[in-house]
């Protein structure tokens, strides 16, 4: 309250505007980037930002990027600022993400001086990360609450469709105002999340949560939305790679990130380095990514490991990929088809798994990091994680401990060997 305070008394100031109201496009991740993921709790939850590093480190590996996350429970965008420099910038940026608020909402009807502080305090963040040496910014909106389960716990008086549609829309026009503004990238989280929801809510029922038992915080079906809209401003393109099998000439070839092997009669061995992003769990549970992944162009759009097989004899052709099995038309396959979307059950689901669970760890002390930086408690972190070679600052020892993790997270990531078989159906 007091930090609000002082906000609101504060002097306005100006900042230039463009006469362009698009944001510009983002320029992608760079070899050797530093991606800061900040927010509030819910980036805090380590989801959907770990869905985001595991993506750049698996999917579509950009050299030496490292990716760490900053999300603060219970935070506003002007309680943000006063943390940039103490915790954010010490990692040395340059690319960084944004999603607040959820919070500055109050979960209340709309406050129009409460929307004057959100548009000050986002175009703050914006020039204090430019000032710092971030190269790529994405300012990202508010989610949205759940449409049947916000207001369970007593969290507001208002109701979900209201503080959807009236105080989290305005916020979000505000955040692509901000971003178009100051010239950087927006993450349109708000109406992806609210359009996703509706639709997931048809098929599985109003008790199929999506944005969390609480209403506020989602489980990762909602955290799966709000990484495709990250990821898709943050320029990737979705490329994980081609398989290319001629069955006339009994050649296969492949691209970056993945080496065949060898190829007899109809059994190809490849070792890939680049990962399909991978989805677990029963549809029906917000626990698992797959129920809102029917609703999101995620694998159409991120995640493309394309087979494409020419040559054939039959009409029809068996692929076997792992332990499962696809028929598919000749002319299909000669076209091209996403193994990643049709098989959800892969010979990298469990590869990847052990890449997301290394980076679920690093996230998860990077929180306990955050809270050791503001609240004093540093050097009894630091020194649990690294009893020798403590650094001066102990700050700075957090820093370490969390690059180590990362690049433990980052080591997790192993040449998978798989087969591929393409079998004629009379």
């Amino acid at each position: 309250m007091t930090r609000a305070l002082w906000w609101l008394a504060s002097p306005l100031f100006f900042f230039g505007l463009f006469s362009s109201a698009t944001a510009l496009r983002a320029s992608g991740v760079r070899a050797g980037d530093i991606v800061a993921i900040c927010g509030d709790s819910i980036t805090e939850q380590s989801l959907y930002s770990a869905f985001i590093e595991t993506y750049l480190l698996a999917c579509q590996p950009v050299r030496d990027v490292r990716t760490h996350q900053f999300g603060l429970s219970g935070e506003t965008s002007l309680e943000f600022l006063f943390r940039i420099d103490s915790d954010v910038m010490r990692f040395r940026p340059t690319v960084a993400t944004t999603c607040y608020g959820m919070n500055d909402g109050g979960y209340a009807p709309v406050n129009p001086r409460g929307q004057v502080g959100y548009r000050r305090a986002m175009t703050e963040i914006v020039q204090r990360l430019k000032n710092g040496g971030v190269r790529l910014i994405v300012v990202g909106s508010p989610g949205a609450v759940d449409s049947d389960s916000f207001g369970s716990e007593g969290l507001s008086g208002v109701g979900a469709e209201e503080y959807n549609t009236r105080t989290l829309r305005g916020l979000a026009g505000i955040a692509r105002e901000v971003a178009a503004e100051q010239r950087v990238a927006y993450a349109d989280v708000h109406e992806l999340f609210c359009e996703v929801m509706a639709k997931a809510k048809a098929k599985f029922g109003p008790r199929y949560h999506v944005a969390g038992a609480d209403g506020v915080h989602p489980a990762a079906n909602g955290h799966l939305i709000i990484a495709y809209a990250f990821l898709k401003a943050l320029g990737c393109d979705g490329d994980v790679g081609n398989i290319e099998i001629d069955l006339a000439g009994n050649r296969a070839t492949a691209s970056d990130g993945h080496r065949v092997l060898s190829f007899a009669v109809d059994a190809i061995e490849i070792e890939s380095t680049r990962y399909p992003f991978c989805f677990y769990g029963d549809p029906g549970d917000p626990d698992s990514t797959r129920g809102t992944l029917e609703f999101l162009p995620f694998n159409r759009e991120l995640n493309r490991l394309r087979l494409i097989v020419t040559g054939a004899s039959t009409v029809r052709l068996k692929v076997t990929w792992g332990e499962s099995s696809k028929i598919f038309l000749a002319e299909d396959l000669a076209r091209g088809v996403n193994l990643a979307a049709e098989f959800l059950d892969n010979p990298f689901s469990e590869p990847f798994r052990a890449v997301e669970s290394a980076v679920r760890k690093q996230q998860q002390y990077e929180t306990l990091g955050i809270r050791g930086i503001l609240g004093g408690f540093e050097s009894s972190m630091a020194q649990s994680h690294d009893e020798q070679n403590a650094p001066d600052e102990p700050a700075d020892g957090i820093v370490r401990n969390a690059r180590a993790l990362e690049a433990a997270a980052r080591a997790a990531v192993k040449p998978v060997r798989h087969w591929l078989r393409i079998s004629p159906v009379p």
